[in-house]
């Protein structure tokens, strides 16, 4: 079962490790706007824990706050048990994020040995360079750089440092899939080294990669939360791809049948049982081809949970 909003402390209790952040009671109002809702969550110690949600859901704002970089308009942000805004506990945190720019006209090398300077015991140039991939782009300016270059030197920022706590804000944007494989791996060495990981992305195969734990945000508040498993078993069932004489009308008669669309020359068809529908298409259209069953995964979660709260928002309005 996912662990609500309200549940959230129960996660204490069931050995998830000590909490290193947290948002108890966060509301953020921006003039009229409200960004949180009363938020309470927690991130425990030696895990990556996943923050996903919509555009304008809340995720920046919540993790600014854990940075320290916003104050928040009632309750409390907490960092290793104090104010992100304490010097000590900057000293212990590490950040990559879409916002804020550096100087294009330092090399690469010169940036981490600027940012190895804020930390009290930073590590070696020449790991933060493997662990980044920048070996061969040590002396390249940062303006000479390209978007995943660049994205990577961001990432060689955040862990020069040899933070506990890493904020990951969408990592991966712009890297090829060997690139993205290897920061994965280069997060998971952290995380065994006893590191803890607050990661944001739009990319939903990254969290389910990763994550120990994903919570889900829309419209200010957090909505699910639950190891990738239970995050997906929120959208329980299997899914249909075939050719098929039948219309989508036709679809939906049958027994089970969930939800149909057409997807190009197939249809795909959301059901709770795959076995008796596909029996049930067999029997009804003696030219089916191309079948295809998959198991509901996270971005159907993703989807139901973020639809279904914004219609519930929309229906109490």
């Amino acid at each position: 079962m996912i662990a609500t909003l309200e549940e959230t402390p129960s996660l204490q209790r069931a050995g998830y490790g000590s909490v290193v952040a947290s948002l108890e009671g966060i509301s953020k109002n921006y003039g009229e706007v409200r960004a949180l809702r009363n938020v309470n969550f927690t991130v425990g110690a030696g895990q990556v824990v996943a923050l996903l949600g919509p555009n304008g859901a809340g995720k920046t704002t919540a993790v600014k706050l854990l940075l320290g970089l916003l104050q928040p308009s009632s309750g409390k942000a907490r960092v290793f048990g104090g104010d992100p805004t304490n010097p000590q506990k900057r000293m212990r945190t590490g950040a990559m994020l879409q916002v804020g720019r550096v100087p294009e006209t330092l090399r690469v090398r010169e940036h981490i040995d600027l940012f190895s300077s804020y930390y009290p015991r930073p590590l070696p140039l020449e790991e933060v360079l493997a662990a980044a991939g920048l070996e061969k782009l040590r002396d390249r300016k940062f303006g000479d750089l390209s978007g995943g270059q660049r994205q990577r030197t961001l990432f060689a920022l955040a862990i020069c440092g040899d933070p506990d706590l890493l904020f990951l804000d969408e990592p991966t944007v712009g890297l090829d899939v060997e690139a993205r494989r290897a920061l994965w791996e280069e997060i998971r060495r952290l995380v065994e080294r006893g590191k803890t990981v607050l990661l944001t992305t739009h990319y939903l195969q990254e969290a389910d990669a990763l994550a120990d734990r994903i919570a889900v945000i829309n419209q200010g508040a957090i909505i699910a939360e639950g190891t990738p498993a239970e995050i997906k078993a929120q959208t329980s069932g299997k899914r249909v791809r075939c050719v098929t004489t039948l219309g989508l009308a036709s679809l939906l008669q049958i027994p089970g049948v969930i939800d149909a669309k057409q997807d190009r020359e197939a249809v795909e068809i959301r059901t709770s049982e795959a076995e008796p529908v596909v029996r049930a298409l067999l029997a009804r259209d003696a030219s089916l081809s191309g079948l295809e069953i998959t198991s509901a995964g996270l971005e159907d979660a993703f989807l139901a949970l973020t639809q279904d709260n914004g219609e519930n928002d929309n229906r109490r309005n």
